[in-house]
Order: structure tokens, then sequence, then C-alpha cells
């Protein structure tokens, strides 16, 4: 593992082809470490859903549409990475879930893609993200991929794909940082890592691009914007990518906009996410034909 946890945050808070090296190596900052309770935003049984409208880059053109950011803490069961429903496996611990899809259109067909994330929240225990799945989904065909902790130094990687120099893989990958996990640590709270490190580039950019899934070397910086918000920078030189994600510099670190640029038909493009609207709901609960119209307060009719 190429980054170690030194402190601990109080409670206060087709296209790209470009591929690094397989030698290249980088040191690594830690990830914050979050080592009491969430603040009681996260436990009201209820999730924060954010929709945001979305200028996604795909085919070297700018495409419209829409990203839903659904974001609660859950219990997490650490050995069989499911969710704990029954409560009789006492290898569990708290996370913060993110699930995120992005839905657009590219000339007459649909892209859906849909990514979880889940993170502990006491990093003192549990340093790393435990299980990220993406599955993206278009009028050509599907494919999933899934990186499982497998203790150690190591994920567990899983790709399913119809394109034929993908295929099915599975395989091990170093436990380098993920750029799917900063939602997550965002929201945790604490200084997010900085400098120059390692890290596997986001799962839905690897798929839609059809990049190797391995780390590559990335420079991280966090910047303030007034007084209330912050922004958090992670270049991928090799890769020619960058991701910008601007938040909230207070609880609950609310994620306002975030930006991804890389290129798309030999064409660098940025997609772009505005947050439109957003509330906390028990969606779960709100599957009847009378709650339709609480779409509408989502922006998503």
């Amino acid at each position: 593992m190429k980054y170690l946890l030194v402190f601990v945050l109080p409670l206060t808070l087709l296209a790209c082809n470009a591929r690094p090296s397989a030698d290249s190596t980088a040191p690594a900052a830690p990830p914050p470490v979050f080592g009491g309770e969430l603040p009681a935003y996260w436990y009201q049984s209820k999730a924060e859903i954010s929709t945001y409208d979305l200028q996604q880059a795909r085919y070297g053109e700018m495409r419209r549409g829409k990203a839903i950011l659904i974001q609660v803490s859950e219990d997490f069961l650490t050995d069989r990475q499911v969710k704990n429903d029954a409560y009789e496996n006492p290898n569990s611990a708290p996370v913060i879930k993110t699930n995120l899809i992005r839905r657009f259109t590219t000339g007459i067909y649909d892209y859906s893609l849909m990514t979880s994330v889940f993170t502990p929240t006491n990093a003192a225990d549990h340093p790393l993200t435990l299980k990220v799945t993406t599955s993206s989904q278009d009028w050509c065909g599907q494919s999933f991929t899934q990186l499982n902790y497998a203790g150690g130094e190591s994920w567990d990687m899983q790709l399913r794909s119809y394109f034929e120099r993908e295929g099915d893989q599975d395989r091990a990958l170093e436990a380098d940082f993920l750029e799917d996990e900063v939602f997550n640590r965002i929201r945790i709270g604490g200084d997010l890592p900085e400098g120059e490190f390692r890290v596997i580039p986001n799962t839905g950019y690897l798929l839609m691009t059809h990049q190797p899934y391995e780390a590559t070397p990335a420079r991280a910086t966090t910047e303030a914007i007034g007084d209330s918000l912050r922004r958090y920078v992670l270049e991928f030189a090799a890769l020619d990518r960058r991701l910008t994600v601007t938040y909230d510099a207070a609880s609950p670190y609310v994620i306002r906009e975030w930006t991804e640029t890389y290129p798309s038909r030999d064409t660098l493009l940025t997609t772009t996410a505005t947050l439109r609207e957003q509330k906390l709901s028990p969606y779960w609960q709100q599957n009847a034909t009378v709650d339709d119209p609480l779409r509408a307060e989502l922006g998503l009719q």
C-alpha cells in the first residue's frame, strides 16, 4: 500500500490511449482519517439526493444529460462487503455510500452509467474504501467492473466487457488511492490527500475510454474559493486528465460542482456537473405511484 495514515481528524469538522509506464512510481500522501462519529446530519434515516445538470463529453462532442448523486450512511459487512441487513454478523462498520448515476444521449441512443462506492467513516480502523462497482449500458452493450478490498495491499478487480480486447478479467491490483473515493472522502470531512501519489482513475472513465486498470501518478491540490467553498484538483499528466470538485468548506461539505477534462476523439473536452436540486429523503419508502410527483422536486421530470 502506497500511503500511510498519520493523523486523526476531530469531529468538528475509445478516445484517450495515453498510458503511463509500468514502473512509474511516486510518493503517496495519506488519506484523511476520521476518528469520531459523523454529525447528526447523516443519521436522520434519510439519504441525501442531489441532481446535477450534466454536460458530458463523449465521441468528441458535448452531450446534455443528468447526474444523480445519492449519498447515505449505512452499516456494511467488512468481510462479505455487502450491506448489513440481518445484524447477525459482527464484522460490520459504518460507511458512507455513494451512488452516482449519469444519463445522457449520443445521437439516437442512450447512455447510462452507475458507480457505487463504500467508504468506512472511521479510517483509523478501516483506512481503505472497501468496494467500488461501476456499470455502463448503451445500445451497443454493457460492461461492469468491481473492486473489492482484499486485505493487505491489494484490490481484487473484476471486469466484464462485451469488447473483444477487454473481455472478462480477474486480477489483483495494488491498493492505491481511488479517484472514485474522492466524493466520499469529502463528505466524511477532513483534509484530502495532497501532493504526488499513485491513483487508480475513475472506473467510469476507464470503462468508457478502455484504459488499463492500473494506478497512475497524480498530483492533488486543495484551494479555498472565498470563505465558503473549497476546490479539490486531481491531475493525471500521463492521461491528460484533470478532476476538479467544488464543495462547501463547512460540514456537511455539499458537492456543488465537478468537472472532468480529458481527450475525447483527440479533442480535449470538459465534462461538467452543476448542482441543481437537493433534498433529504427516505426514498426507499417512496416507491408508489402517488410518490411520482416527488421527482419534479428534484428536476427529474
